[in-house]
């Protein structure tokens, strides 16, 4: 067996986005397109549009696979491969930053949220850290329930299409 690959050399693995045009009932994404396409991203350009997210600004995963589908021109953003480029992203930032790369070279991935502004728990860190990297950015995250959440995402979502910065 090889040596597993690190979120790093997952990033910079060379895949290209691709576009799936016939979804199979069932699969993530099918109701979502209503008989459109999807596109399936790539790491890199998943880190490449929450690296544009600046100090202060959240975006959702959903918002993040909306901004992929008007990329591609597409339905929808395959929800799940979407998640995991993201989480990749993430891991890969944690990796550079245990290199000592500077907290100003690094993808902000503490910026995406989940749906309704709640954090992740299964982002680098958990909840804590991702709250942690959050109040650096001004961003406060509140206990909603037994998660986090930011209360104002709404209000700290990019004004302009992330997608075309």
């Amino acid at each position: 067996m090889g040596k597993a690959k690190s979120a790093i050399e997952h990033l910079e693995s060379g895949r290209e986005p691709h576009i799936v045009h016939m979804i199979p009932p069932g699969a993530p994404g099918y109701r979502e397109a209503a008989g459109g396409a999807m596109v399936v991203s790539s790491p890199a350009e998943v880190d490449a549009l929450v690296r544009a997210l600046k100090p202060g600004e959240v975006l959702t995963l959903d918002d993040l696979r909306a901004a992929l589908a008007r990329r591609h021109q597409v339905a929808t953003a395959c929800p799940v491969s979407t998640a995991i480029f993201a989480n990749m992203s993430a891991r890969a930032a944690e990796e550079r930053r245990a290199m000592g790369l500077p907290a100003s070279e690094l993808t902000p991935w503490w910026r995406l949220l989940k749906r309704d502004g709640f954090l992740n728990p299964k982002l680098p860190g958990g909840m804590a850290r991702q709250a942690e990297l959050l109040a650096e950015d001004g961003v406060l995250a509140s206990p909603r329930g037994k998660q986090m959440a930011v209360y104002d995402f709404a209000e700290r979502l990019p004004r302009d299409p992330v997608e075309l910065r």
